[in-house]
């Protein structure tokens, strides 16, 4: 393992470790009073329903998605007070990300609502930092983690500063994936607590422009204080993956398995690069679809094997 993954997943740990020891030292600090009700769960406005792939930007390369959910069914109680109504409301948001390497993307949200009586909320800003394993979609194992900091407005979270921890862990077998995303939301404040909302998709690709899976939703509650199973959040989505033109698409519909979840949900994802980056593109497959092709040469990487010939032929 290289030191960069090494350091990668040894800041995922720590993290992972101190948040909730930093709140259950607010909880007594606050004489055990922090209770938030029904949004223990953590998964409750949610502008993006994805299970993230680990495949990134090239280098170089500036790209565009938009995220769209709306729950067609969905819970009449807010999850805490003033918070928004799940039922008949729209969350979305638009994601700006740019390749800064070939394992480092970064991002940028400007998430938003639209309620049930058609007010339209803003939920700030959003970045992200996303480190993963060079040409994830070249792999049979991969693996990564994203950091998630963001600013968020009073309807949305009882908590002014989050942090989103998402670990990515990637199994690829032929036409098959298996992808699990544990994640961990912390919120920063007198409100705040470290949640448990792990995701998962497994899906199967038939051609180069159209996979079929299931991907699994949940908001299991503080990770010190796990909530009874009927008061999380379990939903599953049936979800198609395609192409249209220079758009790739990711569109689901998804169904609430207990008392804590919205009861029907639908999803959209439009994505697009908006520039070449630094490579050539050798598959014009959706990125979430592309699939493994080998890229050695002589034992040596085709760009390296190039290069070293065109040093060569200049006298070096």
């Amino acid at each position: 393992m290289r030191a960069r993954h090494r350091i990668m997943l040894a800041i995922l740990t720590a993290f992972t470790l101190w948040a909730p020891r930093v709140y259950a030292q607010n909880d007594q600090q606050a004489g055990g009073q922090n209770d938030q009700g029904p949004g223990r769960t953590g998964h409750a406005v949610n502008d993006e329903i994805q299970v993230y792939t680990g495949e990134i930007a090239k280098v170089g390369q500036w790209t565009i998605q938009f995220h769209n959910n709306y729950a067609i069914n969905g819970r009449n109680e807010p999850d805490f007070e003033g918070g928004i109504i799940p039922n008949h409301a729209l969350n979305g948001t638009p994601e700006l990300a740019y390749g800064v390497t070939p394992w480092w993307e970064m991002g940028l949200y400007a998430p938003y609502a639209v309620d049930r009586n058609g007010q339209f909320l803003s939920n700030a800003f959003k970045i992200r930092q996303l480190f993963v394993t060079p040409d994830a979609s070249k792999r049979s194992f991969f693996y990564g983690v994203n950091f998630e900091f963001s600013y968020a407005t009073p309807r949305f979270s009882q908590t002014r500063w989050n942090l989103e921890i998402r670990p990515i862990i990637g199994f690829r077998g032929g036409d098959y994936e298996l992808i699990i995303n544990p994640i961990v939301d912390v919120g920063f404040g007198d409100n705040g607590d470290a949640t448990f909302a792990p995701a998962a998709k497994f899906d199967r690709k038939f051609g180069q422009n159209l996979a079929l899976g299931v991907e699994y939703y949940t908001g299991l509650g503080p990770i010190r204080d796990i909530v009874p199973f009927n008061e999380q959040q379990h939903n599953i989505y049936a979800v198609a993956d395609f192409k249209i033109g220079r758009w790739d698409v990711s569109a689901g519909i998804g169904y609430g398995l207990t008392g804590g979840s919205d009861r029907v949900m639908a999803k959209l994802i439009l994505g697009t690069d908006l520039n070449e980056g630094v490579s050539g593109k050798s598959n014009e497959a959706p990125r979430m679809m592309r699939r493994p092709t080998s890229s050695v040469s002589g034992g040596l990487p085709r760009s390296a094997s190039s290069l070293s010939e065109s040093l060569l032929a200049s006298g070096f």
